[in-house]
Parts: structure tokens; sequence; C-alpha cells
């Protein structure tokens, strides 16, 4: 031990990190469970004479007020300010118009946009802010969140390498040269780097990536779905359940045809099908009246199954439109849905049917399907093999007993406002609807508070983490967000995660261990070529990085890494820049802050991120020091 200059407490560290890198691997426990128990441990063993260097136990729980979470903190506060008002919406539909619903579409547009984002703001906060945009273009398309998050979480670490202010790192580089510079000799001072000297190397990494998940996207990505709501599961949920799936249809009715001037309710009775939507007079009307007369041109949203929908346009001579685009807006899972309603023993409307009461008229609901007695009723239900459990019938036309189920399409507000003021007569079963309606009168508030917090960012000296505190709490007071609807938005997996770690990183500094690991790789590479000596240099930080912060890792390699060039004539602000660079190459496990916030919303395991980020990993060493060599 004492031949390899390894004390106890190094011995120690070396000794947890392996344990952690094992819970992490085989997930034993949640990573967010395993960085907690990581923590303790090292409080614990801090207690042991002779481990006194591992942790500060006035100072272990540091990490939860670190700069690094609150800032997450707050930017996660941000995005749901944002969201709340509709403006990640809209965003979500220009970038679903533009890249449609396919998975090798959609990556270039999300991913791109964050990294350029990200760019010229701390990449963690662009991630966040994309986070519910990925959610709801997830809703839209039926694409699983989770092969689009990481994707989008990668970029944003890459992104950070375009420019100088991309990142933690390249920001402290310019720092740590000049500091370095005052022990050189003149000959060998190094120039400081203006802001787009780093951008054809960050532009080739983005693009790098953008290109290997559009590439290798199908078989990388886990194909998970953490949405409820998302209309795959939908339509499976519906088909297993009542034998009938709710899949709309949009048909385009044409002068002269014989729907023109009769009523929606009477065109459901004589045909079979559900018209949830119609459209004309530039105006769309969802789960129309019955009373409402069908003009022409118009434009119908219809649930029915293909040998109903088939049939209606053959006898009514309407056009089927396989795009739907007419109805995609009010059709979004962010916006409505399928819900099912029981009937309780006390309700008022036993005896009546649907018609009776106007369901579709006074509560906004849509009745699609009836269950009864572990029989199930619809006008579009699927085919004979389903009949034992399943039947044709005008559900609007039956009268409502006790224990029916409903299943029923609906804005979700107006799920709301019947779930409020009619809890007596209906039991709404479905609970993962959105219940908070937008704000959009409060969308000056979030742009001002927005752009407050990323102007003292970018133009000031403030610390990050107070100038995306002053926008979030900015959007509290406005009344954005209430302060419930802040804590709610705050995902506290991904705060313990890291502030659990930022302990271990300080005791692999402290103890002296990252000094050893550095000096133990720098007497190895006696004899290697530059190129050989540059590529050690950026596989070190690259390995610091997932250990340690970022930033730790910068701070202690870029000295060594200007000793070694000098030592073997190279250019140390080309050995510099490596490592500046090489920190952001951090995919292989769920320790920097990007990857922490979408394992969570992407129902990730370590292993995802292993399969994934280890290709993402090499392409980075070879496209970074092969660019590295082309501009410098």
């Amino acid at each position: 031990m004492d031949s390899l200059g390894l004390s106890l407490d190094m011995v120690v560290v070396l000794a947890l990190l392996a344990f952690t890198v094992f819970l992490f691997a085989f997930e034993i426990v949640r990573v967010d469970l395993a960085a907690l128990s990581i923590m303790v441990l090292l409080g614990v063993l801090s207690e042991v004479p002779g481990l006194e260097k591992l942790a500060d136990l006035n100072h272990l729980f540091d990490g939860f007020s670190s700069n690094a979470v609150i800032s997450i903190i707050a930017v996660m506060i941000i995005g749901a300010g944002l969201d709340q008002t509709g403006l990640m919406n809209r965003v979500a539909k220009g970038i679903v118009k533009v890249g449609g619903n396919t998975q090798n579409r959609l990556i270039p547009i999300i991913s791109g946009t964050v990294g350029i984002i990200s760019s010229f703001m701390q990449n963690v906060g662009a991630a966040a802010l994309f986070l519910p945009v990925v959610s709801r273009i997830s809703n839209r398309t039926g694409v699983p969140v989770s092969r689009l998050l990481m994707p989008m979480g990668f970029c944003a670490i890459l992104g950070g390498t375009v420019t100088m202010v991309g990142s933690s790192p390249l920001i402290l580089l310019n720092d740590l040269i000049v500091g370095v510079n005052t022990t050189l000799p003149e000959a060998d001072k190094m120039r400081s780097f203006e802001l787009f000297d780093v951008t054809p190397i960050g532009l080739a990494l983005l693009a790098t990536g953008i290109v290997y998940f559009v590439v290798a996207g199908r078989w990388v990505l886990p194909g998970k779905s953490t949405n409820t709501n998302n209309p795959r599961n939908v339509l499976e949920y519906y088909q297993r359940i009542y034998s009938f799936t709710p899949r709309v249809h949009e048909v385009i009715v044409k002068p002269g045809s014989p729907l023109v001037g009769r009523g929606v309710l009477e065109l459901v009775a004589e045909y079979g099908i559900d018209i949830i939507g119609i459209h004309f007079r530039g105006r769309t009307r969802m789960e129309p009246p019955g009373d409402i007369l069908v003009e022409a041109p118009a434009r119908l949203a219809v649930i029915a199954n293909s040998l109903q929908l088939r049939l209606f346009a053959e006898q009514t001579g309407l056009e089927i439109d396989p795009t739907g685009s007419t109805f995609a807006e009010d059709l979004s899972s962010d916006k409505s849905g399928i819900a099912e309603l029981v009937i309780p023993p006390d309700s008022a409307i036993i005896g009546r049917t649907a018609r009776e009461i106007g369901i579709r008229k006074n509560h906004g609901l849509s009745v699609l399907a009836l269950s009864r007695g572990g029989h199930a009723y619809s006008r579009s239900c699927a085919d004979a093999e389903d009949e034992a459990r399943a039947s044709r019938e005008d559900v609007g036309a039956m009268q409502l007993q006790a224990g029916d189920t409903l299943v029923c399409h609906t804005a979700w507000d107006s799920l709301v406002r019947l779930e409020e003021n009619h809890r007596n007569d209906y039991v709404v079963v479905t609970s993962n609807f959105p219940h908070d309606s937008f704000r959009p009168e409060k969308t000056l508030f979030a742009l001002l508070f927005f752009s407050i917090a990323l102007s003292l960012i970018l133009f000031s000296d403030i610390r990050l983490s107070l100038c995306l505190l002053i926008g979030a709490t900015g959007m509290i007071l406005s009344r954005v967000l209430s302060i419930d609807e802040a804590y709610r938005a705050i995902g506290w997996n991904t705060v313990f995660l890291l502030a659990s770690l930022i302990p271990l990183g300080h005791a692999v500094q402290n103890t002296g261990t990252a000094q050893w690991i550095a000096n133990l790789v720098v007497n190895s590479m006696g004899g290697m070529s530059i190129l050989s000596l540059q590529i050690a240099v950026a596989v070190l930080a690259t390995v610091f990085t997932l250990v340690m912060s970022n930033v730790g890792a910068t701070v202690l390699l870029v000295p060594l890494a200007v000793n070694i060039a000098l030592a073997a004539g190279a250019d140390p602000a080309l050995f510099a820049l490596t490592v500046a660079i090489s920190t952001s190459n951090s995919f292989l496990i769920p320790t920097h802050q990007v990857n922490a916030l979408i394992m969570g919303p992407g129902a990730y395991s370590v292993v995802d991120f292993i399969r994934s980020g280890g290709i993402m990993t090499l392409l980075f060493l070879v496209v970074s020091i092969t660019m590295l060599n082309l501009i410098f």
C-alpha cells in the first residue's frame, strides 16, 4: 500500500466508488436511494478514527444547497411556469407540425433545438425547459417519451461544447489558463480562447449525437412509455376491457352530401358511428350538441370501426382524410381524451338516457360505450369473436342504471367541471388527466421572468442559482404558478440523486484519490506519442467527470494536462482544451445533472445509459480528438 502511495482513506474512497458503480449498474435499489445510502455511509465512516478526511460532517449535506442542485430546482419551476401558460404546448405543436409523428424526424428537430439553446445557457436548464415539450410531443404522436428524452438530454450536454459559455468547464478554462500562465516561461504561455473558437468542434459533436440516434435509435433507445395517456396505451386498454377501439377518423362532407341539414345525433343513431367533433365556417366544436346541423363543406371527427367507417363513407359519399390534421390540436391528449364514469346508487340520472339528460350539450361528454354487469355495449364494438362480452347498441338511448360505467370522449376541462359540480350523479374513475387548465393570461409574466433570468445568466456575474431563483420566484409571485404547483414541479428524485453524490466527489478530491489516479496514469504514459498522450488525457477526463463534478475534474486535470503537453513538446493549450471538452463526455451513468434530470421522466435504468451512452462515449472521443487536431 505504501509503495503505491495509497493511504487508508484513499483505499476506502476507491472502495466506495466501486460500490457506487456496482449499485448503479445492477440497480439493487433505486439510484437516488443508492446515492443517499452512499452519502450516509460516507458520513458514518468519517466517524471512524483515521478516516476523518473522508467528509467534514459539518458540510456533509451541503450538496442540497449547492449551486447545481438549487439551479435544477429553480429551472424545473421556470419550465413548469412556461408550460402552465401553454407556451410549451405551442412549441410542441410547432415541432409536431414540422416533424410529423415519426421518431427519426422528431429527434433531429428536438435535439438540435435543445443543443443550440444549451450552447448559450446551462445545459441542464435547456433540458429542463424542454421536458414538458417532449412529454407533450410524446402524447400527440404516440412515440414513447423514452425514445425522445435521451437524445434530447445527450444533445443538451453536447450543445454545451458549441461555445465557451455553454458549460462550466469551458467557462472556467480561461481562468485556469491565466493561473497556469503565471508559472510558465514567456515562450510557453497560452492564449485565452474566444467565444466561438470551439464552435466547429461543438457543432461536429452535436451533429454526431443527432445522427447517432437517428441511425441507431431503434436499437439503443428503450421503448418504454411512462405516460398512461399515450394514445397507443389508451387504444389497447379499451380494446381489452370494452371490446372497441376508440380510434378517431376525419371525414370530409362535401356540398350535395345527404348529411347536409341533418342533426348530429340523428346521424349517430342512423349510421352507428360516434361524431365527437365538427368543423365548419372556420370553427371547431368538440362533443357537438345533438341539434347541431351539418353544413358543407365541413369536416367530422368520427369514432367507428373500419367496417362501419367504410360503409358510412360509401353510403354518404364522404371522403376520408387520413392525416386528421383539422382536429389534431383538440384531440391532443393534454386537452381531451377518453374517461370512465360510474353511476352511483343515489344518482338523479338513474332511469334516464344520455340523450334525455343532454350529456353532450350540458356536460361536454360523448358517450362511446357502456359497461353493465360485465357486458359491454357500444356503437362500434369489435368483430364477432367479442360478441360474448360485447354488443352493438345505441348507448345514447339506453336507460342508465346504478353501477353502469360510461366510457366518454371529453375535453379535460369539461371533465373537471363535471367532477366539481355533479359529483352526486357521476363518479369520475379516470384520474390521470390534467386537472389544471392553462393560464394564457399569464404568458407575459412567464416570458418576462424567464427573460430576466436568462439575461442575468448571460450578462451578469451573479451566481447561476440566484439568477434562476429570481425567475422562479417571480413566476410564483405573479401567480403563473402557485407555490404548491411549484413544489409539485420539482423532481425530488433528481435532487436527492445529485445532492447525495456531491460529498463523494469531494471525498475523491480532498483525500488525494483523484491526484493519485492522475499520477498513476501519467507515470504509465512514458514513451507514448503526442496523439496517444492526448487520447489518454481525454479518457482520464471522461472517467473523472463520471465520479466527480466536471468542474472539479477540470480544475484538477488542466494543470496536469499542460505539464504533460510541455514535457512531450505538444501544444499545452490544446491539451487544456481537450480536458475542458472531454468533461462533457458524460453519458455512461446518470451522474451528470442532465442525465439525472431525464432519468425519472424517461423511466430509464442505468443499463439503458450504459447501452446508449457507451457508444456515444466512444463517438465523442473519436470526433472530439479528430476535430481538436484539425482546428488547432
